[in-house]
């Protein structure tokens, strides 16, 4: 699946959601305002979200933007509103924070399409997301401190687990913006490529983890985000360990129980469900613009 606009998209709508077989794609389409997120967007990116979640037939999604900018971050109008609402409402995170989490607890893995620049609140969506792919001459901007608004705690936290302490600190105390080729050593970008080439990588990306086995998948992205907040599960990681242990001939045990259905699992485990798809191989992440083939039986790999 491109992830290029339809010809046909409005110029500026709330996100929009496509869905091609295994895969789906948030696209933020307000290219207008550099795809600006204003609160109502925030209402429909949670539930999109929702429905991603609940589609067992999904394996990875992308996040995106239209037009030559990923986002201009969150509409600090929104912002304002919020901070006057919550001086008498309880303590707890804003919408906005909350929409970032869910990314970042997203049962399959995410891939951030930077077809652009990317500023304030969308940096930490970006950075919600497992993996990033972006394009050559973007930059990111962290206005926090120039617009004196402190930024929430979880975002704070992915920018510390993430990057470091020395490289969040730089971002959100100075605000100056970084530029793409900095983002790659700080670890923001895992990837940098040429504005052309970032749909076939994005592509080749989302097929590999398409064609992995999906309940080890989402079950180690569980642990690993786990361990980066510090707080592990170790009994969920046992579970999700016995979930993946190959089938045998009598039937498989979970957490005690046979055949248990657990969020996001079909019931009885399916083989197909926890092993992975035998049609896809890259001879290395990095070398993404390889073209996808099956082994042959008895032919070396060309």
């Amino acid at each position: 699946m491109s992830i290029a606009p339809t010809s046909d998209a409005p110029d500026s709508t709330p996100p929009l959601l496509e869905l091609a077989r295994d895969r789906a794609t948030i696209r933020l389409n307000r290219p207008r305002h550099r795809n600006r997120i204003e609160r109502a967007d925030v209402d429909v990116l949670l539930e999109l979200l929702a429905s991603v979640e609940a589609n067992p037939e999904l394996r990875v999604l992308v996040l995106t933007g239209t037009g030559s900018m990923f986002c201009a971050g969150y509409d600090l109008g929104a912002l304002k509103t919020e901070a006057a609402d919550t001086v008498s409402a309880d303590p707890g995170p804003d919408v906005f924070e909350r929409m970032v989490d869910r990314i970042e607890d997203l049962r399959i893995p995410t891939i951030c399409a930077l077809n652009g620049g990317v500023y304030g609140g969308a940096t930490d969506m970006a950075l919600a997301c497992d993996f990033r792919i972006g394009v050559e001459g973007m930059e990111l901007g962290m206005p926090a401190s120039r617009l004196g608004v402190h930024y929430y705690l979880s975002g704070m936290r992915r920018y510390v687990t993430r990057l470091g302490l020395g490289a969040a600190k730089r971002l959100f105390l100075t605000g100056v913006p970084m530029p793409a080729e900095k983002l790659m050593e700080i670890g923001y970008l895992d990837e940098l490529v040429p504005a052309g080439a970032l749909a076939a990588r994005v592509d080749a990306l989302a097929t590999l983890l398409g064609s992995r086995a999906p309940l080890a998948v989402q079950g180690m992205k569980r642990a690993l985000n786990a361990i980066a907040r510090g707080n592990p599960d170790a009994r969920q990681v046992d579970d999700d360990v016995l979930r993946c242990m190959p089938l045998g001939g009598s039937p498989r045990r979970v957490g005690g129980l046979e055949g248990e259905t657990r969020a996001g699992v079909p019931g009885p485990l399916r083989r197909d469900y926890c092993s992975p798809t035998p049609t896809v191989t890259l001879t290395s992440m990095v070398s993404v613009e390889a073209p996808l083939r099956t082994p042959r039986t008895g032919a070396a790999d060309q």
